[in-house]
């Protein structure tokens, strides 16, 4: 694929403003996925935030896992890119497995549990539960979406 790259954004005097976000995708030895209930929107998600500007990827990861959750992972390989194209957010998801600590709410979460593929199916709006399906898959993944849907060349 061919794309063209132009920086338009120059032309019409704005300058483009992104947030990159990351998150674990941890799966456990069971094969459950750790999930989060937000707690300000009450939406079931990946464990994940902002990245802070001095913080590499894969710190990042570990943090917001810990801060979420109270669970301790070993960071492994990137699984997906995904970009919110409506609010500008560029999300690194990482595969990850547990390692320690123990379940636990935190001011940004108001739940954490471990679910089953069918249940994050029921729970988990398809732009976040695919990140989780990604994560299981081999290779990274690159998708768009406006927020609730994807976008084509997703």
């Amino acid at each position: 694929m061919l794309l063209h790259m132009s920086n338009n954004s120059r032309k019409s005097g704005s300058t483009p403003r992104h947030s990159v976000s990351v998150a674990g995708a941890v799966i456990d030895s069971e094969g459950r996925f750790l999930v989060i209930r937000r707690a300000d929107s009450g939406a079931w998600e990946l464990p994940g935030g902002v990245l802070e500007l001095a913080e590499t990827p894969e710190a990042g990861v570990w943090r917001e896992v810990w801060e979420e959750t109270g669970v301790e992972v070993e960071v492994g390989g990137l699984s997906g890119v995904y970009k919110n194209l409506a609010r500008g957010i560029v999300a690194l998801v990482f595969r990850c497995r547990p390692v320690g600590g123990a379940l636990r709410v935190s001011e940004e979460s108001s739940e954490v549990v471990w679910l089953t593929a069918d249940e994050v199916r029921e729970r988990v709006a398809e732009v976040f539960a695919v990140r989780l399906f990604d994560a299981v898959r081999d290779g990274v993944v690159v998708r768009s979406h406006d927020g609730w849907a994807f976008v084509d060349g997703s």
